[in-house]
C-alpha cells in the first residue's frame, strides 16, 4: 500500500492518493484543487484510477472532482448523501453531470486489493466520513493535529462532532491520521493531546 500527499487550492486542502502498487491502480481522496498536478502524480507512477473518494462535501475538498472524472471517465465517485441532499451550494456546490455512488457506515470500497471501510463521522457536515486503509485513518476535517472542523457552517453540530470523536479514540490500538488539513499525526496521539477529543471522552 502506497500513499502520497499533496496540498491542493484553494486552501490547502491535503489530497491523498492510495494505491495498490502490486496491480497499480489508486484512489484520490479529496482532490479539492489542481487535477492537473493529481493526473500528472498518478502518470509519474504509472498509476491508473480506479476511485474518487470524499471525505465530505465542502468546496475545498471536490473542486477537482469534475475535472478528475473528466480525464478518467467513468471513475466512480463516492460521497455519504447526506452532503448531497438538502445540502447549502453555498458551501456544497453541486457535482453536476457527474454519477455519484452513495456509501455510508460499514461499506467497504476495493482499491486493488485494499479494502477502505467508511466510518460516518457526522458533525463538521451531515456526510462526513472517515476512512480506514490498513493502519492509515483518512480523517477528512473530522479529526486535525490538535483540533477538529468548524461546526458553525450549515450541516455542522458539535455535539455529533463530539461523539464522531469519541467513537474514533474508542478503536483499538493505533493508527496513522491523514486529516484534511495541516500536519500529519497518529490516533494515540491524539488521544493524548488532542483538547477536543479528551473533552469528548470525558463527557
Amino acid at each position: 500500500m502506497l500513499v502520497k500527499t499533496m496540498q491542493v487550492p484553494p486552501i490547502g486542502t491535503n489530497c491523498y492518493v492510495l494505491a495498490d502498487e502490486k496491480e497499480k491502480v489508486c484512489a484520490v481522496i479529496d482532490p479539492g484543487g489542481d487535477a492537473a498536478g493529481i493526473l500528472e502524480l498518478l502518470k509519474e507512477d504509472g498509476l491508473t484510477l480506479t476511485a474518487i473518494l470524499l471525505t465530505h462535501g465542502h468546496f475545498d475538498h471536490t473542486g477537482g472532482v469534475a475535472d478528475l472524472e473528466k480525464a478518467c471517465p467513468n471513475t466512480p465517485v463516492y460521497i455519504h448523501k447526506g452532503d448531497v441532499e438538502g445540502a447549502s451550494p453555498s458551501v456544497f456546490p453541486p457535482l453536476t453531470g457527474i454519477a455519484l455512488t452513495y456509501y455510508d457506515e460499514r461499506d467497504r470500497v476495493m482499491v486493488g486489493s485494499i479494502p477502505v471501510e467508511v466510518l460516518h463521522t457526522p458533525g463538521h457536515s451531515k456526510g462526513s466520513v472517515v476512512l480506514k486503509a490498513g493502519d492509515i485513518l483518512f480523517t477528512g476535517d473530522t479529526l486535525f493535529r490538535g483540533s477538529c472542523g468548524r461546526t458553525d457552517l450549515p450541516g455542522g453540530s458539535y455535539e455529533e462532532i463530539m461523539a464522531s470523536l469519541k467513537r474514533l479514540s474508542a478503536l483499538p490500538g493505533d493508527y496513522r491520521v491523514c486529516p484534511g488539513h495541516e500536519g500529519l499525526s497518529t490516533l494515540e496521539t491524539e488521544r493524548r493531546q488532542n483538547y477536543y477529543m479528551r473533552a469528548a471522552v470525558e463527557g
